[in-house]
């Protein structure tokens, strides 16, 4: 179908901004150009991987370490030549790309893999009242979402279900959860034993972007882990096989030598407890509690995990041998020593990194399944966003739809299902006319350096937020600028005459956005558990109506795991496919394969 002469001058004359150049980005980018947009900035602080180069056509193996967008931008000219494309090798949420900078576009696009950055661009959108299409991928299942002020429902008007997607550092390097131990554990065995994959690296990620302050630091990092000093590296799977699956030569390399080596990492561990290394040869010999209970149910102490592991390995490797020469073996949850090496090297990774142990049992339940990153599902999503564009950049935005890319037909033989776009939420604490919320939490053990980092900007996804307290006097209880507040950052909010009704209001003047905060004191919070957000501003969506005939539940075994480009097991309910009155629900574990 041809474009119209207006809507072709339209196109080469507007200026799109395009957020992301991974998997879906670079997919778009190449839409974009060959559609007829002229006028293009894309954004990503990300540097190639090596893991990329199968779905991100757009990079080449001879641009490994350097920036995405930069090299997005130059492949893409090679579409289209007269395009004027600008690459930011950058972080989307630098102050620098403020208000000012969403308003020189009419349109923005979302390619991104983390919530924090979604939520940013979205209030940005929103102070700039400009239309902007969010989208995303988990395995062969993708979204498109349009997203316009005070027409539709924004990014965060309903609440997303807890993501399972990790960052290949954070499975690398920084792991903070049980889920990232186990998901490195079942990695690793694949690295040993099973069939290799460049998006399963267990050893310490030298490109981590947290490593260094400044996007130059982080690409010269990458460059010089790609170079290594032209050293000739071996595989993990050819290190053990050199050392004959040796169990006490691999548990030094990767309890101990690569830990000591993410110690050197110093950055990494400004903010958060470092590791601390195990030596097997310390540890030999240790004593195991008797615990009287099942097997599966018992918890190891780190003794017991090495033993597990030692024996495990011997197993597995015999297993190998007994299958010749190029054997590999499948984890199986149900194969008795390829679960107790994931139990085993599951457990000692979380011991290293302080977090409490966890049973055969548990570790069981919570491998769950991982979903691969698929070249073809970015490219449907991508080509979607751009027809959404059109229909925005020709004036007929009404006519936008939500469309959902399923894995199979539905009832009535469709994978691609639009959905009229919902108005928005008249809770939302991001795009309604006034903002307000209510949180419950303890006013006499609530630090106000809590408030800023677990309330403010992790739970409202607030950039640097500026708080008063709406006491007659206007008490600034936190201010953006540094230095300023950073006395009260260890006092108690009831030590400012904080109590029960009183009221806040955050402004994150980056983001143009205001928040008001009703405190709820309260001593009966759950164990563990800081505030909760309460009343109508959601905290919890209200539950779904489902059609059980239609609903989808996806357990594709492999990934997501870990990032690079994978994102694990999500549940998909859908109630469709009416365009006039379609109802839907979608729970997705986004893994977006434009991740690192």
């Amino acid at each position: 179908v041809g474009l119209s002469r207006k809507l072709a001058d339209s196109l080469s004359s507007c200026a799109v901004l395009v957020v992301g150049a991974g998997g879906i980005g670079c997919e778009l980018l190449k839409n974009l150009v060959l559609t007829g947009f002229k006028n293009i900035e894309v954004i990503d602080l990300d540097t190639i991987d090596v893991s990329n180069l199968n779905r991100q056509f757009l990079f080449q193996k001879k641009h490994v370490g350097k920036s995405k967008a930069q090299v997005a931008k130059e492949s893409a000219l090679q579409f289209c030549p007269s395009a004027n494309i600008t690459a930011y090798h950058d972080s989307i949420m630098n102050p620098d790309y403020n208000v000012e900078f969403f308003r020189k576009f009419v349109l923005v696009m979302n390619a991104l893999d983390n919530r924090a950055a979604r939520n940013h661009v979205n209030r940005m959108c929103l102070a700039a009242d400009i239309p902007l299409i969010e989208s995303g991928t988990a395995g062969y299942l993708g979204q498109v979402s349009v997203i316009k002020k005070g027409m539709t429902e924004c990014y965060e008007c309903q609440p997303k279900p807890t993501q399972k997607t990790f960052p290949g550092c954070t499975i690398r390097n920084t792991p903070s959860e049980p889920i990232h131990c186990i998901v490195w554990a079942k990695y690793l065995f694949n690295q040993l034993f099973g069939e290799e994959d460049a998006d399963q690296e267990v050893s310490p990620d030298t490109a981590d972007p947290e490593a260094a302050w400044n996007p130059e630091e982080t690409a010269a990092r990458a460059t010089a882990s790609d170079k290594d000093g032209d050293i000739k590296r071996v595989s993990t799977k050819e290190w053990a096989r050199s050392t004959g699956y040796d169990p006490v030569k691999l548990f030094n390399k990767l309890f101990k030598d690569d830990i000591m080596y993410l110690l050197t990492m110093d950055k990494l561990w400004k903010k958060r407890k470092a590791p601390t290394p195990l030596d097997w040869h310390q540890l030999e010999n240790g004593e195991e509690t008797e615990q009287l209970c099942l097997k599966d149910q018992q918890v190891l102490g780190v003794w017991g995990c090495c033993q597990l592991f030692q024996h495990s390995v011997e197993t597995l490797r015999t297993q190998l041998q007994d299958r010749g020469d190029g054997a590999e073996l499948v984890w199986d949850k149900d194969d008795p020593p390829a679960m107790d090496f994931v139990t085993a090297a599951a457990n000692l990774r979380m011991h290293i990194f302080s977090m409490n142990m966890k049973s055969r049992f548990d570790v069981k339940s919570m491998a769950g399944n991982i979903i691969p990153a698929i070249a073809t599902t970015n490219a449907v999503i991508a080509g979607l966003i751009v027809l959404e564009g059109l229909k925005i950049l020709s004036g007929e935005i009404e006519s936008c739809r939500s469309i959902f890319l399923n894995k199979c037909p539905n009832l009535r033989k469709k994978l691609l299902v639009p959905c009229i776009l919902d108005p928005p939420s008249a809770n939302c604490y991001v795009c309604a006319s006034r903002p307000e919320v209510t949180v419950k939490l303890n006013v006499n053990k609530t630090a106000v350096l809590a408030l800023q980092d677990r309330i403010l900007k992790e739970r409202f996804g607030m950039v640097a937020p500026d708080v008063q307290i709406e006491d007659g006097k206007g008490t600034i209880l936190i201010s953006s600028e540094e230095g300023e507040t950073e006395a009260n950052n260890n006092k108690f909010l009831s030590d400012f005459g904080i109590r029960n009704g009183s009221r806040l209001q955050a402004d994150d003047f980056l983001q143009d956005y205001t928040l008001l905060i009703n405190v709820l004191h309260t001593e009966e919070l759950e164990r563990d558990v800081e505030f909760e957000v309460v009343g109508e501003a959601p905290d919890k969506a209200p539950p779904p109506q489902t059609n059980q005939e239609e609903v989808n539940s996806i357990t594709n075994g492999n990934k997501d795991s870990a990032q690079p480009s994978t994102s694990s097991k999500g549940q998909y309910e859908l109630i469709l496919d009416n365009t006039q009155n379609a109802s839907l629900s979608l729970s997705l574990s986004l893994s977006l394969s434009l991740d690192g």
